[in-house]
């Protein structure tokens, strides 16, 4: 559920905005501002349904001796999750009331609306990265986990690690990772798919040895 909110709605939506809001990007948001505007809610309503869904595994596994590092990874995943949920009402806030702010406004006039917005424009570029760099942190310690105690298939917890790993990496490593980075959304939410498809089909495979 949570790969079909945040695919779809990034999918339908009519117009992408980038690592900042810009002017131009008003133009082609208010071209189809309610349809921008459910297809954003849908795609936030994903990053919610996604830390629901760690959140509920984090509650199944909560027993020792794998608890010690699948709650860790998951909690991180979950703030991570919501901090990039709470970015993304941002961009959906601003870019919705920035099409009625702007209408009829000389270039002039947008340029001083875009400099008063500027510091809380910046804030919120902080909130994607830590959003994204959080959820790598939780990534790997939660594929770590699963991959020692094999309470999923082993791969499915590799390809977890890898998937943390990955964006950790890109975001503190590359100054410029806005556009590397936009992959790794795709790959998340094809990670999410198999890990809801497998969870379903196999379901969790807790050890038996497990001490309470």
């Amino acid at each position: 559920m949570a790969a079909l909110f945040l695919w779809g709605g990034w999918f339908f939506s009519p117009h992408h905005i980038g690592e900042y809001i810009i002017a131009s990007d008003f133009g082609p948001i208010g071209e189809q501002v309610w349809t921008w505007i459910w297809m954003f809610r849908i795609h936030i309503f994903g990053w919610v349904i996604m830390a629901i869904a760690i959140f509920s595994l984090m509650a199944i596994t909560f027993e020792k001796p794998y608890r010690v590092v699948i709650v860790p990874g998951a909690g991180m995943v979950i703030a991570g999750t919501m901090t990039l949920a709470i970015a993304s009402a941002f961009y959906y806030n601003f870019g919705a009331w920035g099409v009625g702010k702007t209408a009829g406004m000389s270039a002039a006039e947008i340029e001083v609306f875009m400099n008063d917005i500027l510091y809380t424009n910046q804030y919120v570029t902080c909130f994607v990265r830590f959003g994204r760099v959080f959820s790598g942190v939780g990534l790997v310690l939660l594929g770590l986990g699963l991959v020692k105690w094999k309470i999923i298939n082993v791969w499915l917890g590799w390809f977890t690690a890898l998937l943390g790993l990955a964006a950790m990496g890109i975001v503190m490593g590359i100054p410029e990772h806005f556009e590397i980075y936009k992959p790794v959304f795709h790959i998340k939410v094809l990670w999410l798919t198999l890990m809801g498809i497998y969870i379903l089909k196999q379901g969790i495979q807790l050890p038996k040895a497990a001490s309470k």
